[in-house]
């Protein structure tokens, strides 16, 4: 075993830090985000081969692709847009100068997407029903009927989606201080935070997100996806972006 790789996944697994804290402060240098349980701990749902290249090969290259490209923009700019966080600059992403537009959309949405979809998973090895609960429990009944109609429509997207792209569990904030709850989708690396939504649920129907285990079957990917979706760590991104993410309107 890497001594070095098991030592981050451990200081990971201590500290709590999710993949996508430290994405809403600006910073000249994006570090690569451990996650918080080891590749091979979502089998039988998620298996270690795809994880392991979809975080280390896919997760990475993007990580190194948006630093690239955002110290190419700051050198010959002296825009305010170019010094804020990741989140804020994907969130305006219209504003990014057209030059470098497309590949802050790609670069940036591949790298801050993936930090989401992992966020939300943790191992399940007794194959148990983990259900919301709580004040999430409450948003999604009042905003779908029930989480039965809520997972019903959540699938329906998923399979629908042409193509590449993600699934999506939004929050919008009301003015009575609840939150109202919209699932959207996004192709390619686009996010909802261009729209002024706030995922706290992803899910990634991208080939190689199952393509090694479930080959052409999307279907059995989202099937065993449900079945390693956290919702403590769906709460804890719900909370984050209410309290921590720096968005005064949530």
């Amino acid at each position: 075993m890497n001594i070095g790789f098991f030592l981050t996944v451990l200081i990971s697994v201590v500290t709590g830090k999710a993949p996508y804290e430290g994405l809403e402060k600006f910073s000249e240098k994006y570090e690569f985000p451990e996650l918080e349980y080891g590749y091979g701990d979502l089998e039988p749902y998620i298996d270690e081969a795809t994880l392991r290249v979809h975080h280390r090969g896919h997760h990475m290259g993007y990580m190194k692709k948006i630093n690239a490209k955002l110290e190419e923009w700051r050198k010959e700019t002296t825009d305010d847009l170019a010094s804020m966080s990741l989140v804020d600059i994907i969130s305006d992403v219209d504003a990014v100068p057209i030059k470098y537009r497309k590949a802050v959309q790609d670069f940036g949405g591949g790298f801050l997407n993936h930090a989401l979809y992992f966020a939300v998973m943790s191992p399940n090895a007794r194959n148990e029903t983990r259900l919301p609960t709580g004040s999430l429990l409450d948003d999604i009944n009042n905003s779908f009927g029930s989480f039965e109609e809520f997972k019903e429509e959540f699938t329906a997207e998923a399979l629908k989606l042409f193509g590449s792209g993600y699934v999506w569990l939004n929050q919008e904030p009301s003015p009575d201080g609840s939150f109202h709850l919209h699932i959207t989708t996004t192709a390619n690396q686009e996010s909802p935070l261009t729209d002024a939504l706030y995922p706290i649920l992803t899910l990634d129907v991208w080939e190689h997100a199952y393509y090694l285990k479930h080959q052409l079957r999307r279907p059995k990917h989202v099937a065993d996806w449900w079945k390693a979706v956290d919702w403590n760590q769906v709460k804890k991104l719900s909370d984050w972006w209410q309290q921590g993410s720096g968005h005064d309107e949530l």
